[in-house]
């Protein structure tokens, strides 16, 4: 038996048997892959039992803060938008406002829509023994300080006050009715023209989307709107912000909507069951001549 035992390398081992010398090599290398993939098959698994839940839209009730159904208005999808009003114009022989109670996003509003009646602008005192109002409120603003009409303002075709104090306009030019937002309007001019109204007041909404406006305290809101053809105006019941009022109007999908004095300002309509319906105070002896009023007559 020749055995040479210099002819072996550094990593092999040498096995006898029976006089017979084996030479094996070890398999490090494979050793080293079947550990890897062994190593990276129990890092997958731990991350995959280690991944958060998916968020879901149904949540679960909860025992101290369950999730509780509100009264709220379904607010329906554009596509199927149908009118607020439930009354058939056809069928009405005689003017007057009807009167909507709802709430939106907790925000409870009173809805006023006009039947067979014409809108105008009007300055001064208002006679309330006028019969033919099913609607009056305050319409723009005046200056604290000298009283006079703050922003634009045509009356019958005659300019009272010019500039942009607020971007939004009410237009009534030929009995038609345009509630927009922007900082030039032709309508101002087309009103001069044609012995139309126009005031200015705050934007509450422009093409469907929230405007927000600096005044953050919390006061009764008014606002005329309109939506898919209908004008009407809305009330807070309660003292709510500009930005709350205006998301409310949004939701409601309002298209555009602008500001009719607020707080206490006073005014009325006349439902169908002919019931006088007011809100604000009754301006005092000391009437500032400059109060500015729009008004739905019966036609």
């Amino acid at each position: 038996m020749n055995i040479n035992y210099d002819n072996i390398s550094d990593d092999e081992i040498r096995i006898i048997v029976d006089g017979q010398e084996k030479r094996k090599r070890p398999r490090l290398l494979y050793l080293l892959i079947v550990a890897g993939v062994l190593f990276l098959g129990a890092v997958i698994l731990w991350l995959s039992l280690s991944k958060p839940a998916q968020p879901t839209n149904d949540a679960p009730d909860g025992y101290f803060e369950p999730v509780e159904a509100t009264d709220t208005l379904a607010v329906p999808d554009d596509s199927v938008l149908t009118p607020l009003s439930l009354v058939n114009d056809s069928l009405v022989t005689k003017g007057f406002c009807e009167v909507l109670d709802t709430t939106i996003n907790d925000v409870p509003l009173q809805i006023f829509i006009p039947h067979r009646a014409k809108a105008k602008l009007h300055i001064g005192r208002v006679s309330e023994k006028d019969k033919s109002i099913i609607y009056v409120a305050q319409a723009a603003d005046i200056y604290a300080d000298s009283k006079k009409i703050l922003g634009a303002f045509v009356l019958a075709g005659k300019p009272m006050a010019w500039g942009l104090s607020k971007k939004g306009y009410c237009a009534i030019i030929n009995d038609s009715v345009t509630v927009g937002v922007s900082e030039n309007s032709p309508l101002f001019e087309e009103a001069t023209e044609k012995g139309g109204y126009f005031f200015r007041q705050y934007p509450l909404v422009k093409n469907g989307r929230l405007v927000e406006n600096e005044p953050k305290n919390k006061a009764l809101r008014r606002a005329i709107c309109q939506r898919r053809g209908e004008t009407f105006m809305v009330h807070s019941v309660d003292k709510e912000s500009l930005h709350d009022f205006s998301q409310a109007l949004v939701d409601l999908h309002v298209e555009n909507a602008v500001y009719l004095v607020g707080s206490v300002a006073h005014g009325w309509c006349i439902d169908d069951a002919k019931k006088r319906i007011e809100w604000g105070e009754p301006i005092g002896r000391r009437f500032p001549p400059n109060t500015s009023y729009i008004i739905w007559r019966r036609k």
